[in-house]
């Protein structure tokens, strides 16, 4: 018997930020014909799935949030995980998303129909076909655990940052903490004073500056509450410090040096042993890896009961942790910070588009896409959060309300084309984004810096990052430019005009095709 299938003018794809996002949007522009494939139980993406000890965002509140649905109830400048949580359950429920969301659907594979213009969707909990795909799966959704030699006969206890087992004790243990990025030195601080030894490997020394972060008083929230342009006024004054230091990193990196200095100066403050200060020193430039963030990374380390390696784990024999540098610890559980698979999103494997081969092969030499949104061979296909959209130092929903906005407008354009239709991004036009992309990624920073990062994918291409400033963007994204698509008619569509004598649709496509 044939896959039945339930069919959606729109179909999204996760319940992060960027889901939820593109799901508000839909119905403010009136489409309610829609689903949300989310393969947990709740919302939520990332801030579901990381609640390890510390867990925060580095990026104001009032920044980090949506434009069209401000809390004037954050209750720290920087707010918590739970906090997060929380306010994407509010956006859910307020915008009337939960009836649209179909929890514990995880897409297995996405595939086009040529001959119906639509995608046909599998999912863990039944099938679907839709006009559109918008894929918010996110770049920090599957954890990426590196393969090191005898961990599988650890004794002990294992898991990710991103996969806490909050029902395992901490409370004088032994830990080796793999991995110095964003959530390490959020877990550090909060488990150091539990533990009776913390291994710390660290690989590559991040920069840390002070996070500036307190509790928001109840005065402020009653006036944010009271008067809401207070609560804009602040989210713009923080956007609008951000886009200033946005020429820094991607036009003039060596003005970098004077940051370098209040790093350092930061670090001094808690770290008198030379020994320890030299081993946390980076040796590339500010800006390079993500600036991180913290008031207690540093005095952590500093602790008694702290030792920090200078390299990486590379084997673990029985319950002793070996780096590569020989150093040795017996300890009694490992806990990964390593970060995400971002240059090579897991859902790329399970898209096959128009020429049968899937979005992983056909990103095989690296990811590219039209604007961040569009693949060549993927018609009406398009991910929020895509290559090349990511963020150094200001906040990602940002960049996902212009997505937004790109979206909204690709769908204004099927509804002008009329019938059953789709676009097609040309890969002349994919070719020519990257490669002003890529052009203006060569004295950024993140290229010039002297290090190795997850903006990186396995060429050394920077696939992950926005070389220009959130206003820039939001003005490339504002509308879809047809010129860049060919538009395809369904094919039973061409045959029945041209049978009839017709030459409007065929005039259509054609003329499309040599715009």
């Amino acid at each position: 018997m044939s896959q039945q299938y339930e069919h959606v003018r729109v179909a999204v794809i996760g319940s992060g930020f960027g889901g939820l996002g593109a799901a508000v949007r839909l119905r403010r522009e009136g489409i309610t014909d829609f689903v949300v494939l989310e393969r947990a139980e709740s919302v939520g993406g990332t801030w579901r799935d990381n609640s390890y000890p510390g867990c925060a965002c580095d990026v104001p509140s009032h920044l980090y949030s949506f434009s069209f649905a401000p809390n004037p109830d954050w209750p720290r400048t920087f707010s918590g995980q739970e906090h997060i949580r929380a306010y994407l359950e509010h956006v859910t429920d307020t915008f009337g998303i939960r009836p649209h969301i179909r929890f514990g659907h995880d897409v297995l594979t996405m595939r086009w129909n040529t001959d119906e213009l639509h995608w046909e969707i599998e999912t863990s909990r039944g099938a679907f076909t839709a006009d559109v795909v918008v894929s918010a799966t996110g770049p920090l959704s599957d954890p990426k655990m590196p393969e090191i030699p005898g961990l599988d006969g650890f004794p002990g206890k294992v898991f990710h940052s991103a996969r806490w087992d909050h029902d395992y004790d901490l409370r004088g243990k032994r830990v080796a903490m793999i991995g110095t990025g964003a959530s390490a030195i959020q877990i550090v601080p909060s488990i150091q004073p539990l533990v009776a030894k913390l291994t710390l490997f660290q690989r590559t020394p991040p920069w840390v500056m002070p996070r500036m972060d307190r509790a928001i008083s109840a005065g402020e929230r009653w006036l944010h509450r009271r008067l809401p342009l207070t609560g804009t006024a602040r989210r713009g004054l923080l956007w609008g410090i951000r886009e200033l230091q946005v020429s820094a990193f991607t036009k003039r990196p060596d003005q970098l040096g004077l940051i370098e200095s209040l790093a350092k100066a930061n670090m001094a403050k808690s770290i008198k042993d030379p020994a320890l200060r030299a081993k946390l020193t980076p040796s590339y430039r500010i800006g390079c890896k993500r600036i991180l963030l913290s008031g207690d990374y540093y005095p952590a380390l500093a602790r008694p009961n702290v030792d920090v390696v200078a390299s990486g784990l590379a084997e673990v024999r029985g319950s002793t942790v070996v780096s590569a540098g020989g150093d040795e610890a017996e300890v009694d559980a490992i806990v990964f910070g390593t970060g995400f698979h971002v240059t090579d999103l897991p859902i790329a494997d399970r898209v096959v588009g128009a020429d049968g081969i899937t979005l992983a092969e056909a990103w095989k030499d690296g990811m590219e896409s039209l604007r961040g949104a569009t693949a060549a061979g993927f018609p009406n296909w398009m991910t929020i959060i895509g290559p090349n959209t990511g963020l150094g130092n200001s906040s990602m929903i940002l960049m996902i309300e212009s997505q937004l906005n790109y979206m909204a407008d690709y769908l204004r354009q099927l509804d002008v084309l009329g019938g059953r239709v789709a676009l097609a991004a040309r890969p002349s036009a994919v070719h020519a984004w990257n490669r002003r992309v890529q052009d203006r990624m060569k004295r950024t920073v993140w290229n010039t810096g002297g290090c190795t990062s997850w903006y990186l994918d396995a060429s050394g291409r920077n696939t992950t990052l926005w070389p220009g400033t959130t206003g820039e963007f939001r003005r490339q994204t504002r509308t879809v430019d047809l010129a860049e698509y060919e538009v395809i008619r369904a094919p039973r569509v061409r045959d029945a005009a041209a049978d009839a004598g017709s030459t409007g649709a065929v005039a259509a496509a054609v003329g499309e095709e040599g715009a």
